[in-house]
């Protein structure tokens, strides 16, 4: 869960409220009920909640708000390295006053006493933040998806300068130069494919 938690948390604290859900959601989906399932559940619920306050959609805030909080409940106050108890204490608050939303900002999330941006994620979790970011902010996720496979099999090859690597934690970290990122990740995807099609059946009998 390491990968998609950090993820998911500095996508939060960059302010992409409902992207960071993403990040969490597929992992969430595969838990047996428990503690996991009850955190990450509330998790994406108070991401939620944030967002429709901010989209001044006060009944699905303070709905969502107390449905989170009741997830996060019986859970301690830092469950898994996450200032769960923060996140209960704003979701009580923020039932109680949606528009407080306006008067100030949502509470940042923390992973082991750190308020994780985009820049602190290593590459497993910008990885996922980078697939999670391409859907919401409407680039090519099959790009993005083909670049992180071609990332994972450069690394497992031992090309730790692999241009994928780069080219995603850069599309993760650099917001100001995201789209040129973007376009230069679609390049290098369209060349490697290219030489990969050239290899294909060189060997086979004609």
């Amino acid at each position: 869960m390491d990968a998609e938690l950090r993820a998911g948390v500095a996508v939060y604290n960059a302010g992409h409220y409902h992207a960071a859900h993403d990040a969490w959601e597929a992992r969430w989906l595969d838990l047996p009920e428990g503690d996991d399932e009850r955190f990450l559940h509330g998790l994406i619920q108070f991401t939620a909640a944030v967002y429709h306050a901010r989209e001044r959609n006060w009944s699905g805030a303070t709905g969502l708000a107390d449905s989170a909080d009741d997830y996060l409940a019986d859970l301690p106050g830092d469950y898994r390295g996450v200032n769960v108890a923060t996140v209960r204490e704003y979701l009580a608050a923020l039932e109680r006053d949606p528009e407080r939303i306006e008067r100030g900002p949502a509470p940042a999330l923390t992973y082991e006493g750190d308020a994780l941006g985009l820049a602190d994620l290593h590459v497993e979790s910008a990885f996922v933040a980078a697939d999670v970011l391409a859907e919401d902010l409407g680039y090519d996720e099959d790009v993005i998806e083909q670049a992180t496979r071609y990332a994972r099999a450069d690394l497992e090859a031992g090309e730790e300068g692999s241009e994928f690597v780069t080219f995603l934690l850069d599309f993760v970290r650099d917001a100001d130069h995201r789209g040129i990122v973007a376009q230069r990740l679609s390049e290098h995807v369209d060349r490697r494919e290219h030489r990969e099609s050239d290899v294909d059946g060189l060997f086979d009998e004609r």
